[in-house]
């Protein structure tokens, strides 16, 4: 934790009440990664966030892809405001969230701004703010940029769960073992549960063997454990529903990727559940992993 890290504790606990968020009043908050683009992270993204809110789950999204925000393209949604507007002190959060057709919400990324880092005190003070009026959603589905840049690893960093996302495609693999590698090594508290998604798999046996190696080459040479949550089929639905900016779990629902959306998220629920934390902890993860 840097010194920016520690003048922004200072300030929240002076600011009591104000930036704190009930005890009772739990979020989770998912990161979505990966190590390389177009393995479908986005695209999953937002269909685990629907398939929560099926469950009577109140979701949003937040696009933390600060080059390329494209979880409101996925969508056929046009936001008027994104997050450069919350930290510039132009528009509230609440300005901000935008209501989809298919009962979650989203918050567009903000390409106006490249590192976490680089906000002033004064800007994450704000930040920190706006973030714990979203304190009544039940989960927050955090879509990351690719790779292993500062803002992934800040909000992983920060989340309660990290779902990495790979293809059974060699480069796909050799770059989630990276991240999974980079996430070791650059975050010293690491006590978020580490999940792993196979995509775009022909078969339950081709998951399972991609699975198992990412798992076990983590396991022997990182010493980190992996829990595997599921795959994602090949299919042609998926690339129809992004033609037509709509998310496929919505086109249809009992087809073969929407049943493992489905499985995907009732194993986030059941298996090693770690009830979700204090956005202001959220928060202060956060910019203390991006103020080092």
């Amino acid at each position: 934790m840097g010194d920016q890290a520690e003048k922004l504790r200072e300030i929240m606990d002076a600011q009591g009440s104000q930036t704190k968020i009930s005890k009772t009043n739990r979020t989770r908050v998912i990161a979505v990664t990966s190590g390389k683009g177009g393995v479908g992270k986005t695209n999953l993204s937002i269909n685990i966030a629907i398939a929560y809110s099926r469950l009577g789950k109140k979701v949003l999204v937040l696009d933390a892809d600060l080059g390329l925000a494209n979880v409101n393209v996925m969508m056929g949604v046009i936001p008027k405001h994104n997050l450069y507007h919350v930290v510039r002190k132009q528009k509230e959060m609440k300005d901000i969230i935008v209501d989809t057709p298919y009962g979650i919400q989203i918050v567009a990324g903000a390409s106006g701004f490249s590192r976490i880092a680089n906000l002033s005190e004064d800007e994450r003070l704000h930040f920190v703010n706006e973030f714990t009026t979203l304190s009544d959603v039940d989960i927050i589905i955090i879509d990351t940029s690719a790779g292993v840049g500062s803002n992934v690893l800040a909000f992983v960093g920060a989340a309660d769960d990290a779902v990495i996302i790979t293809t059974p495609e060699p480069t796909a693999i050799t770059d989630a073992y990276g991240i999974i590698k980079t996430i070791s090594v650059e975050i010293d508290d690491l006590d978020m549960g580490i999940k792993l998604v196979v995509n775009r798999v022909s078969s339950t046996t081709e998951a399972k063997k991609v699975a198992q190696r990412v798992v076990d080459i983590a396991g022997q040479f990182l010493n980190v454990k992996l829990d595997y949550l599921g795959f994602v089929y090949e299919d042609p639905t998926v690339q129809a529903a992004v033609r037509k900016q709509q998310p496929f779990f919505v086109i249809d629902q009992y087809g073969r990727a929407s049943q493992c959306i489905q499985h995907i998220v009732g194993r986030l629920e059941n298996v090693n559940f770690k009830e979700g934390g204090e956005l202001s902890r959220f928060i202060r993860r956060l910019f203390g992993r991006a103020s080092t």
